[in-house]
């Protein structure tokens, strides 16, 4: 039992520091570059409208407010985090916790870019992949971009967690 507690909080510490580089590089291009990325009120208003059970949007901006709303999508956001950064030892083994590779999690960080490509994105109502978008192509250069940057925070996290968590 207390290996599968270790396993589970490792885990849960890839995932949230996985997802704290995302918030980082989202920062960062924002306070350089001035490019905003993903709304997580708009992630908490979709969220809180599942629960209700209404999943389409058209799109997500015109729906309803939902109260708590960005505090509901900065909880999701690190619950998603946690839960594909969870892959890692479901899918490579829990050796993978002690000697991490970087393939795995760069691997995981952009085959994660399906769930926002055609879940999320055609449910908040701007179409599979950002098609419906004024920019389609540029959303999905920064959607591959800051998965990436999910994928490499996954391999940072692990390597730091496994010389921290001996």
């Amino acid at each position: 039992m207390d290996h599968l507690i270790g396993i589970t909080i490792h885990t849960i510490l890839i995932g949230v520091g996985a997802t704290m580089a995302m918030d980082l590089w989202r920062f960062f291009l924002q306070k350089t570059f001035n490019v905003n990325s993903l709304d997580l009120g708009l992630l908490g208003r979709w969220v809180g409208h599942c629960v209700k059970g209404k999943f389409f949007h058209s799109p997500i901006v015109h729906s309803a407010v939902i109260p708590g709303e960005i505090i509901i999508g900065w909880v999701s956001h690190y619950a998603i985090g946690i839960f594909f950064a969870s892959l890692l030892p479901i899918i490579w083994g829990v050796n993978w916790l002690e000697n991490p590779s970087i393939k795995e999690p760069v691997l995981l960080g952009l085959l994660t870019i399906l769930a926002p490509w055609f879940l999320m994105q055609p449910a908040m109502g701007i179409g599979i992949a950002a098609s419906k978008t004024p920019k389609p192509f540029q959303v999905r250069i920064r959607n591959m971009a800051i998965h990436t940057v999910y994928g490499l925070g996954l391999y940072g996290t692990a390597l730091l967690t496994h010389v921290y968590l001996r």
